[in-house]
């Protein structure tokens, strides 16, 4: 199956509001249906949902190493189009996000070279933007 269907997606957000803001005015997302209790964005073409829980902690400490810089586990995010994702990153800075990992390079002239950045949203739950230079190589060896 080639044809990328989209993905639906529910996490915890501790404030809804606050959330509800970062995703809309910050991310960019659509607003889709809504509660008191969760609220739908068009995540990239993509289906997320918020879904407000009791406080509790929801940043997590897991990490993997990658590059020398300790990549949050879980995450999610959206591959972007090259010029986009650069856009996106200046249009991030405007808006004074705090990257967990500030957006660079890897594997700079070989295959799958990617921009990448990771930032958390107001929850603690880790997103992870991405480009591919050439979107061909998303899943080359």
């Amino acid at each position: 199956m080639n044809k990328v269907q989209p993905f639906h997606l529910a996490i915890p957000v501790s404030n809804l509001e606050k959330n509800r803001f970062f995703y809309r005015e910050i991310l960019g997302c659509i607003e889709g249906r809504s509660s008191e209790h969760w609220v739908d964005f068009d995540f990239f073409g993509h289906q997320l949902v918020l879904h407000k829980q009791q406080s509790q902690a929801f940043t997590s400490n897991n990490s993997n190493p990658v590059d020398g810089k300790e990549v949050p586990v879980p995450h999610f995010g959206v591959v972007l189009e090259w010029e986009i994702f650069q856009d996106f990153v200046t249009d991030l800075r405007k808006k004074s996000v705090e990257f967990v990992i500030e957006p660079y390079i890897r594997f700079e002239g070989k295959t799958g070279e990617q921009a990448t950045m990771f930032f958390r949203d107001p929850s603690g739950n880790a997103l992870e933007f991405k480009s591919f230079r050439n979107i061909d190589q998303l899943f080359a060896k």
